[in-house]
């Protein structure tokens, strides 16, 4: 279920809306083979009308499974928005939609949770990658070696029939 509010309630006071957001709503689930997300959204936000207006202001947090672009180690990301906040203008060209007098959060909160998703996630920030084998230890691929031509990456460009 989305994240909804009634705009009517907002005439008589502010909102709050505490709770959890399934991660199936907020559809990242493709965005990047590295980011997985095991647990839902948690959110503490305060919604306020203000004019022709409404102001939505808290803090999001999100456990994300992660894969380090490196080494491809599996660990956890905190991502925390703690300072949230979101300006839903009611009416002209920028208005939100209305459908039966509430208005879904849940595009505003996916877009800035994918704005602060990892570019590049990494267990640490000294990661130095996969283990390379040790140079005798190297697989045997049946084929003779040359020791002078596989020696450079641009002996093998060279190989190339354009």
């Amino acid at each position: 279920m989305p994240l909804l509010f009634n705009i009517r309630h907002l005439d008589q006071k502010d909102l709050s809306l505490q709770g959890e957001l399934p991660v199936a709503e907020l559809a990242l689930d493709d965005v990047d083979e590295l980011i997985h997300l095991p647990s839902p959204l948690r959110h503490d936000l305060e919604v306020q009308k203000l004019g022709s207006s409404v102001l939505v202001r808290g803090s999001l947090r999100l456990t994300l499974r992660c894969e380090c672009a490196r080494c491809l180690k599996v660990f956890s990301y905190e991502l925390e928005l703690p300072q949230w906040s979101c300006h839903l203008p009611l009416s002209g060209e920028d208005s939100v939609t209305v459908v039966n007098d509430c208005v879904d959060l849940t595009p505003y909160l996916r877009e800035d949770i994918l704005l602060e998703f990892p570019q590049h996630p990494l267990c640490e920030p000294e990661c130095g990658g996969l283990l390379k084998a040790p140079p005798g230890k190297a697989k045997q691929s049946g084929k003779p070696v040359d020791p002078g031509a596989g020696s450079s990456v641009w002996a093998e460009l060279d190989k190339l029939k354009l």
